[in-house]
């Protein structure tokens, strides 16, 4: 049996859920292995960061704060998950918040297991069109890559995700994540 590798940008994911489908509660095992498909499901990495908490925390930051490490700590309980968060900065001119580092640690893990010849298919959650040197990178190390995406639009008809033609282009299959897929793998 051929094994697979889950990658979700858990931020991409979370706006798919809320403005798609109304956040439904989705298991996030069975999520993965229905994404697998027919193949050995060898780890499925969530890529995300910690809310904003500044030197003197607000108790809504605090509340942020232990919200997510609830949410980081039952993934990483689940069977063959792992949890890698990068950093939430803050720019005190814009006031605007932006993750560091979730793009790198999915990179340098799809690298990794691609060229060590870990897995034969890596199945993306993501639509950011950063990763398509990557995905060339694996797909000449024999890997075949499955992309499943969503675009999403707020109530004024704004993209609220958006996969550019760029990365759909590179990847060998592209799925779009329809209710049938959020409705098997919901609790």
């Amino acid at each position: 049996m051929q094994r697979a590798a889950v990658f979700i940008d858990i931020g991409y994911f979370g706006k798919v859920l809320k403005y798609c489908f109304d956040e439904p509660r989705i298991d996030f095992e069975k999520f993965s292995d229905y994404l697998c498909e027919d193949k050995e499901r060898l780890r499925t990495y969530v890529y995300d960061c910690p809310p904003y908490v500044s030197q003197e925390p607000t108790d809504e930051e605090e509340r942020r704060q232990e919200n997510h490490e609830r949410f980081a700590s039952s993934l990483t309980k689940l069977h063959r998950f792992e949890v890698r968060l990068g950093k939430t900065a803050h720019n005190a001119v814009t006031g605007e918040f932006y993750q560091k580092r979730v793009d790198v640690l999915l990179t340098v893990d799809l690298m990794r297991m691609a060229w060590d010849r870990q897995i034969g298919t890596a199945i993306l959650v993501t639509g950011d069109s950063d990763f398509v040197p990557v995905i060339e990178s694996v797909k000449q190390a024999g890997v075949v890559v499955k992309l499943f995406y969503r675009d999403c639009y707020d109530n004024q008809g704004r993209a609220m995700t958006r996969t550019l033609d760029e990365l759909l282009e590179v990847c060998d299959e592209c799925i779009v994540i329809d209710n049938a897929l959020i409705e098997d793998s919901a609790f």
